[in-house]
């Protein structure tokens, strides 16, 4: 009986290679997500960042993927192979959808990386993983992650004052969502 190795899928767009990480990621995940105005507008990343938790963090991806919890990507650029980013799916299986959240280094945004790396995101989601439903929220005063959702073609769908706490401060988050048949509707030419 052989073993079946479910490893990170790459994926492609026209300027960006979405690609597991490596443990040589992590100085420069370190670096990129240090910064304070990642920080500032994600719930999970430290400021400062601490040495060994990027390669913490990256060292449960491919059990995290193998278990079907998600999956984490390194955004890259297709042209120089250069890390800019990062982006997840992490997924309900139970309930056929997932939640997509990422990051861009601040040298590289309002450059579209985003939005075109989160496209890629809800295509594998709803084409590879058969989800119903992607969700996505962003923290009210970071609008420029919502107007990424609505490119990508989220809709709003509400507003949840004072959902989470960061750095002792009570924080609104935004949500949005797309649904499979929607999304069909979208793409169909």
């Amino acid at each position: 009986m052989s073993t079946v190795d479910i490893t990170i899928p790459t994926l492609q767009t026209e300027r960006l290679i979405l690609r597991a990480f490596s443990l040589n990621d992590a100085k420069e995940i370190q670096r990129q997500a240090g910064s304070p105005k990642i920080a500032a507008t994600t719930l999970a990343i430290p400021h400062p960042y601490p040495d060994g938790a990027a390669e913490d963090w990256i060292s449960h991806h491919q059990e995290n993927f193998k278990n079907g919890h998600g999956a984490d990507w390194a955004i890259t650029l297709k042209s120089t192979n250069e890390l800019i980013g990062c982006i997840s799916l992490m997924s309900s299986k139970n309930h056929h959808r997932a939640e997509v959240g990422y990051w861009v280094g601040e040298a590289h945004w309002s450059k579209g990386y985003c939005t075109e790396a989160t496209k890629a995101a809800i295509l594998y989601g709803f084409e590879s993983l058969g989800l119903n439903k992607i969700t996505a929220c962003h923290m009210a005063h970071n609008p420029a992650s919502g107007k990424v959702m609505v490119k990508a073609g989220m809709e709003k769908e509400g507003y949840l004052k004072q959902q989470i706490l960061k750095n002792n401060e009570y924080v609104d988050l935004v949500v949005y969502g797309l649904i499979k048949a929607n999304w069909l509707k979208q793409n169909t030419v």
